[in-house]
């Protein structure tokens, strides 16, 4: 398969392909080649007042359409991502630079919470309570919000927008979608996709851009509510200019994830999973795990970690041999590579150095390979940031409890995971853990869609989390009515209290 990229990226507003009128277009390149594959426009203000004006305009529709004729859409919807699954992939690598199977997975996790909308009627049901007072009903439905947004990032192009628009839509209400600016055609795609399962005009719009764009959303009258994955940095903004405008507001950002290595798990299959989980995707994971504990004994295993790292190697996105792709632009290379410098100065112990990596074919790749620092500490900055990249730090302690201590001071909260085979070290880990998604024997505990993403502290700034109930209830309103039904002959007068008679 070899699919033919667009040389400009357009806009969809209101059912149509609309080349932008901006002057104003960012390249987005080819992350082993630098080559540039296509042209992103920054869409002009009177361009995304027309998308969220198409979306308020089309909202009035398609609130009344019936709910099981949206789970139809879905059910369209689902079947077109899966018959084109592998031309997706190919599209999300070229632009992103992931290995195929990566890609693939990306797809595959976006196309599982499509599946969740369509079955949206049960996750739509109110509630009813009869008699609460003498002749009283009192019942619950639940009704769409209105215009939605979301704003998602460079690392999974197919995945987070599926995350957003597609239970967003389900729920009734319409669509703005920005994607991340370094990798559009994936979610451009995404968009045709949906067009073609009969999606109506106005019901998704996309626009591109950067900042400017995300806060002509921010701060949109028409918009009620916001959805974003990225940078901490860029998370406090949107949740700030977001809420200080009165709109709804999710913001999944940063992490420093880790790994909990009891002495009694099963060694291999430790290894096995951290070098997936640490170094898989190149790190450009928010649910990678960039630090490994190792308590007591499971300390001697580093070697072996070691070894087994040093097997993998990055490469392009079309070779099969390849454990992982490049960074995303040159600037997040070398961000990562000042980490690695930065640390061999702190004092860490650099027994893997991938900062001088190349492939064969490909000098201009934003290439790191793995890398593996030892006798890290808290104070080190290679710790206290989210480095993004494949660099996987080591830290050790004596305990489960001093494991736990180390994970609940961090300021981040987004996933964690244990290995054990003891049922008892389990249950006091996924108990005591300040962290909002947990693995037992699983390395990056993501959830399925019907329970919900559910990072807690720092790495979240809202109150309902994504996909899952917790994304019906982001995308809807409650509307409780309380109702009664006189006869002729029940005597009446006058209530003078708030008590129900």
């Amino acid at each position: 398969m070899s699919v033919q990229l667009r040389k400009t990226v357009p806009l969809y507003i209101n059912g149509e392909w609309v080349e932008s009128e901006s002057t104003r277009f960012i390249p987005v390149t080819d992350p082993a080649t630098q080559e540039v594959i296509s042209q992103v426009p920054c869409a002009t203000a009177d361009e995304v007042e027309r998308a969220v004006a198409a979306a308020a305009a089309a909202f009035t529709e398609w609130k009344e359409v019936a709910v099981p004729e949206r789970a139809r859409l879905m059910l369209r919807y689902q079947h077109l991502l899966k018959a084109h699954h592998d031309e997706l992939a190919e599209i999300l690598s070229r632009e992103t630079g992931k290995t195929f199977e990566d890609a693939k997975g990306d797809v595959w996790r976006g196309i599982e919470v499509v599946e969740h909308a369509c079955n949206i009627a049960s996750l739509l049901m109110g509630e009813t309570v009869e008699n609460v007072a003498r002749t009283i009903d009192c019942y619950s439905y639940t009704q769409p919000l209105g215009v939605c947004a979301g704003i998602t990032p460079f690392n999974f192009p197919a995945m987070i927008p599926l995350w957003m628009f597609p239970l967003a839509i389900a729920c009734g209400n319409t669509f703005v979608l920005k994607p991340s600016e370094q990798d559009p055609l994936t979610p451009t795609r995404l968009a045709e996709l949906f067009e073609e399962a009969g999606a109506p005009k106005g019901v998704l719009q996309v626009v591109h851009g950067n900042r400017e764009q995300v806060d002509n959303l921010l701060t949109h009258p028409q918009v009620k509510a916001i959805s974003f994955v990225g940078s901490v940095a860029a998370g406090e903004h949107i949740y700030r200019t977001g809420t200080h405008h009165l709109k709804r507001v999710q913001c999944m950002v940063g992490a420093k994830n880790h790994m909990v290595v009891m002495p009694d798990a099963n060694k291999q299959q430790v290894i096995n999973n951290l070098v997936g989980a640490g170094f898989g995707a190149a790190g450009q994971r928010c649910m990678a795990i960039s630090v490994v504990v190792m308590v007591g004994e499971a300390q001697a295993w580093i070697d072996d970690l070691k070894q087994a790292a040093q097997t993998i190697r990055p490469g392009a996105w079309d070779d099969p041999q390849a454990a992982y792709g490049p960074q995303i632009n040159p600037q997040a290379r070398d961000r990562i590579l000042s980490f690695i410098e930065k640390g061999k100065q702190e004092g860490a112990n650099c027994v893997l150095d991938g900062s001088h990596c190349a492939v064969e074919g490909y000098p201009d790749g934003n290439w790191v390979g793995p890398t593996l620092f030892t006798d890290v500490t808290p104070a080190m900055e290679i710790y206290r940031n989210e480095i993004f990249g494949p660099v996987l730090c080591v830290v050790n302690v004596d305990s489960l409890d001093e494991a736990l201590a180390l994970i609940n001071d961090n300021p981040m909260g987004n996933g964690t995971s244990l290995f054990t085979a003891c049922g008892a070290a389990a249950r006091k880990f996924q108990h005591e853990v300040l962290v909002g998604q947990v693995g037992i024997n699983v390395p990056v505990p993501v959830p399925l869609p019907f329970f919900s993403f559910t990072g807690w502290r720092g790495s979240f700034f809202g109150d309902q989390h994504a996909y899952g109930k917790q994304a019906v209830r982001f995308y809807t309103e409650t509307k409780t009515v309380t109702a009664r039904w006189f006869d002729e002959d029940i005597p009446g007068g006058p209530n003078m209290t708030i008590n129900l008679r």
